[in-house]
């Protein structure tokens, strides 16, 4: 710590100087402390989807696997093979309707951020009204209900 022009104590300019060399190494420290955190973060999630896509992978073999079983096994009950795999595609199909249908209904009740919104135009209100020096009136904003 460098010292004053007497000697005995430094100045508030090197005072300040010194907070602010502190605080940009601090802050530099925490940069690279996150920055190791985020790529062990990245490995083990990637690592993780990386699982998740093979399992997947293996579920879509196994149901085409037991989509040709259940094929065959409507052709051993005397079906003709071509009507056998006709009769699994469409139970597939109607399957894929009413997902369509429950996936449909679902994004029509989908709403977006309300409160947010309504929030944030209340926050815009409030600035405006500062902005404005308007101090007589005091704008409050709603309380948010939870």
């Amino acid at each position: 710590m460098s010292m004053g022009p007497n000697g005995s104590e430094p100045t508030v300019g090197q005072l300040v100087a010194n907070a602010s060399k502190d605080l940009s190494s601090l802050v530099r420290g925490e940069i690279e402390l996150a920055k190791t955190e985020l790529k062990k973060t990245a490995v083990a999630a990637g690592t993780g989807a990386g699982m998740f896509g093979g399992a997947a992978f293996l579920a879509l073999l196994a149901i085409i696997l037991l989509s040709i079983a259940a094929a065959y096994g409507l052709t051993a009950l005397g079906l003709h093979p071509a009507l056998a795999f006709l009769i699994v595609a469409v139970v597939y199909l109607l399957i894929a309707a009413v997902l369509v249908l429950l996936g449909k209904r679902s994004l029509g009740k989908a709403k977006g951020p309300q409160r947010t919104i309504e929030t944030s135009k209340e926050s815009v209100e409030v600035l405006k009204a500062i902005g404005k020096g308007d101090e007589t009136e005091q704008i409050e904003p709603k309380s948010v209900r939870r």
